[in-house]
């Protein structure tokens, strides 16, 4: 599932933060400095401040937020607009043109629940300041984890006025109503192909909280590393790299909780039959034989035991309603090479391609089995589409006219088309990333229904944690906003978004994401010196 597409970047120039004169509708959405763009947005001309206490206040809420989820979630919104930096508060907040003082973030939400559920609602509205209540700004969502997403909007209508040392929202009365537009928006890491520590991990999932997207891919183990334990089969992670660039079954829980309190799901992904050579350093009897050593032994029903038990242990700690079962680049010459495989694939009268789509099928019910529905890579479509359980969800990567035979097969699909929305890819650019659009050339509703969403890919070749955030960003926020923007909003031509995007990689820079400039491909470096607005 790794392409080697090469793509030249234009050097775009970028213009700065704010346009004098008369501006069309289009400049006047660029102006606000929102992303991804929200669904409905109106503001107005005056200015307010931050109160030096700003709070949150939650009467008239059905949440009792006993967890904390939103508390912390407003907490962590605060801290990055601070940015560490030294505020006043209330001072010049006086006889400065009519502006006011907000006191704090009045926050409602009508669910009573944090558990998080795909799909669940994670609209909102926020209204700055509210009608009700001028000296408060005023937050409402069916959900936390639509409230969340609010906070992540207001973090970016406040600005640091560093003159008078304050925090000040420009362009109030702001009105926003806002949703996704898809409910799957992922982002793939790979601790396989280089092992990426836990405080890695954890700040690749607050950065997305700040671009919307809310599945976290985990491409856990591969051909090259098996770094996660499994209580149930504990030799597997015998296949780490070395004893400290491993996961504890306690770190992946972490993880989870981790993400879960910030909106974001954790897909586990296993990828069977293939890519899972490092399974057989703790068990050899997984491999076809020890000079042929993938894909995953067919004949041998240990195989499907140990996947039952990986699965089983998953089933106590990602509780996703989804698993990626892989199925990918199988090649299966090793089943045949192999005469005791080879004996028993003339037993059961299979060819290697029949013994390929029933090891993908037979992994399908173990997953079922443990309340899961399965995500595979389209490989398995394409060789036995109609055979594979309905609950499948299948994953585009290589073929871009795949999605339309997926949907109007019945299945749900996700897309990932690697020529767009590989990050790994580092001389693609952001412009193709914002372009790529999920739906393309499928007009029937009941097709579009089937797409779930989309994931940008961060494959781990030549990735680990010295490159993975520059790698990620900001090209990985260009494609939140395709999934996140209504279609209507989203920019025929990617350039025009330009400013808002090269504002956006400056606040993560400011929050202390090392997202590359805007100038070239991936992970790029500044051409010269200057404002990071022109990179």
């Amino acid at each position: 599932m790794r392409g080697k597409g090469a793509k030249i970047a234009g050097v775009l120039p970028l213009f700065m933060l704010f346009i004098a004169g008369t501006i069309s509708a289009f400049d006047d959405i660029e102006r606000l400095r929102i992303w991804p763009l929200p669904a409905q947005v109106s503001h107005g001309g005056r200015r307010m401040y931050l109160s030096g206490d700003f709070k949150l206040v939650t009467e008239g809420s059905k949440y009792g937020d006993t967890s904390g989820i939103l508390k912390e979630g407003f907490d962590r919104m605060l801290g990055v607009v601070r940015l560490s930096h030294v505020i006043s508060g209330d001072r010049n907040s006086s006889g400065s043109g009519g502006s006011a003082l907000l006191q704090g973030l009045h926050v409602i939400i009508s669910s009573s629940t944090d558990e998080l559920e795909y799909g669940a609602d994670e609209s909102y509205k926020l209204v700055v300041p509210s009608p009700e209540k001028p000296s408060y700004a005023q937050l409402e969502a069916k959900s936390v984890y639509g409230a969340l997403h609010g906070l992540q909007t207001f973090s970016q209508l406040c600005h640091l006025n560093l003159k008078k040392k304050v925090i000040e929202i420009l362009m109030t009365p702001w009105s926003i109503t806002d949703q996704p537009r898809f409910s799957y928006r992922g982002l793939l890491i790979d601790t396989s192909r280089h092992y990426l520590p836990l405080p890695v991990i954890k700040n690749v999932i607050d950065s997305m909280t700040y671009a919307k997207l809310n599945v976290l891919h985990w491409h856990i183990v591969d051909t090259q590393s098996f770094p996660l334990e499994i209580p149930s089969y504990p030799k597997l992670w015998n296949g780490a790299y070395s004893s400290s660039q491993r996961y504890t079954f306690e770190d992946a829980v972490e993880i989870v909780n981790y993400a879960q309190r910030r909106g974001i799901h954790v897909l586990a992904e296993i990828d069977v039959p293939g890519h899972a050579l490092s399974w057989g350093k703790g068990y050899p009897a997984l491999w076809p034989s020890k000079n042929c050593q993938e894909p995953l032994d067919v004949s041998n029903d240990f195989t499907f035991k140990v996947i039952d038990g990986i699965l089983s242990d998953f089933s106590k700690i990602f509780k996703f309603k989804f698993v990626h079962l892989g199925g990918d680049e199988v090649n299966t010459t090793c089943w045949s090479a192999t005469p005791r495989i080879a004996q028993w694939l003339k037993k059961h009268r299979m060819s290697e391609e029949e013994a390929y789509q029933y090891f993908v099928l037979r992994a399908q019910k173990i997953a079922l089995s443990h309340g899961y529905e399965i995500i595979n890579w389209e490989e398995t479509f394409i060789n036995f589409g109609s055979k594979l359980n309905s609950k499948t969800v299948v994953h585009n990567w290589l073929n871009t006219g795949l999605v339309q035979n997926v949907t109007a097969s019945g299945l749900r699909c996700i897309v990932s088309n690697q020529e767009n929305w590989y990050l790994d890819h580092i001389d693609a650019p952001w412009q193709g990333f914002y372009a790529n659009e999920p739906l393309k050339n499928i007009t029937d509703k009941k097709q579009q229904s089937l797409v779930l969403g989309g994931e940008v890919c961060m494959w781990g070749e030549h990735i680990d944690a010295s490159d993975i955030e520059q790698t990620i960003w900001p090209r990985a926020a260009a494609a939140a906003e395709r999934l996140w923007t209504p279609y209507a909003k989203l920019a025929k031509n990617p350039n025009k978004v330009t400013t808002r995007l090269a504002h956006f990689r400056c606040l993560l820079n400011r929050r202390g994401v090392a997202a590359a400039p805007l100038v070239g491909g991936g992970r790029v470096v500044p051409l010269e010196p200057g404002s990071c607005l022109a990179q």
